[in-house]
C-alpha cells in the first residue's frame, strides 16, 4: 500500500481537471510513494484526459442544480445522497492522507464525504467569482485556495490562502523547448475542451478576410469534437490552410509555437496565458455561471495582457481588424505577453502541495 494517498475530486471540464493534474504532478515528485486517486463525474471526457496521463479515477452520480429547473432539480436532489454514499465507501477505501476539490460538481459530495470522515480537506477556486460548490464548501473544509485576490471577499470571514492557478509541469517546460520568437506568425485558437461554435466561425470568417489584405498567419486550431467535420468543411471550401483538429494532445509545443492565442476564457486557460507570456484575443463564454469568464477575462486585460471582445456583436470582420493590427505591430505582443507574464503564479502546484502537507500535519 502507497504511503502516500491523496483525492483529489471535480471535473465536468478539462479546465476543471487540468488543475488537479498540475497539483497531481507536484505530490508525486514531493513523495516518493504516491497513490492519487481523482473522483470525478460520469463523462467519458473527464475519464479520457486522467487515461492520457496515467492517473487512476472513480466516477460519482452528480450533477449541478443551476439552471436546471424544478422538475430536472428535483432529480438532482434525489440522486445528492447516492453521491454522496458512493463518496463515503471510495474514501473508506482508500484511506487519503488529504482530499482537494478542484471545482465541478464532484468535489461537493467528495469534500463533504472527506471532512464527514476527518480527513483534511481543501478546495481551490479558479475563478475570480467562486461557483456555488465552492461558496457551500468553504463552510467545512480545512483551508480555502484561490486563484484570484478579488475571489477573498466572497467568502466572508472564511480564511482563504491565495495559491495562483496550477499550470501543468509540461507546458512550463515544453516553452523552453517550443519557441517560435523568429517563424511564421502563427495563432493558437482555442474553444476550451469541447469547442466553441462563435469562436470557430468567427476566426475563420476573419481568415477569409485576412486573405483580402494578403495577410496570411499560420494557424493551429482546436475546434472541439462536435464542431471539427464542421470546420475542416469550412477550410476546405474556402481555401484556408491551417492544422485543425478536434482536440490538440500537445499543448507545450502549440503554445510555444504560437505568437499570438484566440481563446474562450476559461480559468485554466488564462493561468496558462500568464504563466507562459502568451498575448490573446479572448471571448469570454456569455453564459458562463455569474459571467465568471469575462471578469476573468477582464482581470488579464486591466493589466495589459489580453484584448477582451464580447460574443455579442463579434463578427469576422473585426477579429480580423484585430489580428491584423497585432500582426502589424509585434512591438505590442511582445508588451501584451510581458503584462501577461506579470499575473502568472507557475509555482502555484507547489503553493497547493504545500498547503495540503501543512495540513497532513
Amino acid at each position: 500500500m502507497s504511503a502516500f494517498r491523496f483525492i483529489i475530486a471535480g471535473g465536468g471540464t478539462g479546465g476543471h481537471l487540468f488543475p488537479g493534474i498540475a497539483v497531481a504532478g507536484e505530490l508525486q515528485n514531493r513523495f516518493e510513494d504516491t497513490r492519487i486517486l481523482f473522483i470525478t463525474g460520469h463523462r467519458r471526457m473527464e475519464t479520457d484526459i486522467l487515461g492520457r496521463y496515467g492517473y487512476e479515477s472513480r466516477s460519482v452520480e452528480v450533477e449541478g442544480l443551476k439552471g436546471r429547473g424544478l422538475k430536472k432539480g428535483l432529480s438532482v436532489l434525489i440522486r445528492l445522497p447516492k453521491g454522496l454514499f458512493q463518496s463515503l465507501s471510495i474514501i473508506r477505501d482508500v484511506s487519503p492522507c488529504a482530499a482537494l476539490g478542484v471545482g465541478g460538481y464532484a468535489a461537493g459530495p467528495v469534500c463533504l464525504a472527506s471532512r464527514l470522515l476527518g480527513i483534511p480537506t481543501a478546495i481551490h477556486e479558479q475563478n475570480s467569482y467562486p461557483g456555488l460548490t465552492n461558496r457551500l464548501l468553504a463552510r467545512v473544509v480545512d483551508r480555502v485556495l484561490i486563484s484570484y485576490e478579488e475571489s477573498r471577499a466572497h467568502f466572508g470571514s472564511v480564511r482563504a490562502v491565495l495559491t495562483g492557478n496550477p499550470v501543468r509541469e509540461d507546458l512550463l517546460l515544453g516553452q523552453k523547448t517550443h519557441s517560435n520568437t523568429f517563424g511564421a506568425f502563427t495563432v493558437l485558437v482555442l474553444g476550451g475542451s469541447q469547442g466553441a461554435k462563435a469562436v470557430n466561425r468567427a476566426f475563420v470568417d476573419a481568415l477569409i478576410q485576412l486573405r483580402h489584405w494578403d495577410l496570411r498567419p499560420s494557424v493551429i486550431h482546436q475546434t472541439g469534437q462536435a464542431d471539427f467535420g464542421d470546420m475542416e468543411e469550412q477550410y476546405r471550401s474556402n481555401g484556408l490552410e491551417g492544422e485543425i483538429v478536434p482536440f490538440i494532445e500537445d499543448m507545450a509545443g502549440a503554445y510555444g509555437r504560437a505568437q499570438l492565442v484566440v481563446s474562450r476564457a476559461g480559468a485554466t486557460t488564462l493561468s496558462e496565458l500568464a504563466a507562459l507570456g502568451k498575448p490573446s484575443i479572448l471571448i469570454p463564454y456569455p453564459y458562463a455561471a455569474n459571467q465568471h469568464q469575462d471578469t476573468n477575462a477582464r482581470v488579464l486585460e486591466r493589466a495589459g495582457g489580453a484584448i477582451v471582445k464580447s460574443q455579442e456583436g463579434l463578427t469576422g470582420e473585426g477579429l480580423a481588424e484585430e489580428l491584423a493590427r497585432l500582426m502589424k505591430h509585434p512591438e505590442r505582443l511582445l508588451a501584451m505577453g510581458g503584462a501577461a507574464r506579470s499575473m502568472g503564479r507557475p509555482d502555484a502546484a507547489r503553493r497547493i502541495a504545500d498547503q495540503l502537507q501543512e495540513m497532513m500535519r
